[in-house]
């Protein structure tokens, strides 16, 4: 026998809504509400099928990920995708202070050339 509390449904809306910077009111304007509505929702335990989806279309997430959210499942992506990502190469194949006198150098001659030839204009 599970003794599982439910999960409460209107708080996952609430997370997914913040974590996509999202406020009640564009919420509210996506699905076509009042941002009442949206409050009503998020302090909902439970929400009907119909109504769940179209908050998830809105949130552009699926229904069942409402259903599945967790706090500990985002951190964790997000610790996995910054630990994979470490494994690219983040050391500099070139001196920075190069490129920029690189740069430096060109924007220069680039405004020889730019005087050069409104002289030429002025001779004529």
């Amino acid at each position: 026998m599970s003794t599982a509390k439910p999960k409460h449904i209107g708080r996952n809306i609430s997370r997914i809504r913040e974590l996509r910077q999202m406020k009640q009111e564009a919420l509210a304007q996506a699905m076509g509400v009042s941002q009442q509505t949206v409050s009503n929702l998020e302090n909902s335990e439970t929400i009907d099928d119909e109504k769940l989806s179209e908050v998830a279309k809105a949130l552009g997430v699926s229904p069942e990920g409402i259903k599945q959210f967790s706090e500990e499942a985002v951190f964790n992506y997000f610790n996995n995708f910054n630990d994979q990502s470490s494994g690219f190469n983040t050391n500099c194949t070139f001196n920075p202070l190069d490129k920029v006198v690189e740069l430096y150098e060109r924007l220069v001659q680039a405004e020889k050339d730019k005087v050069a030839y409104l002289e030429k204009l002025m001779e004529r």
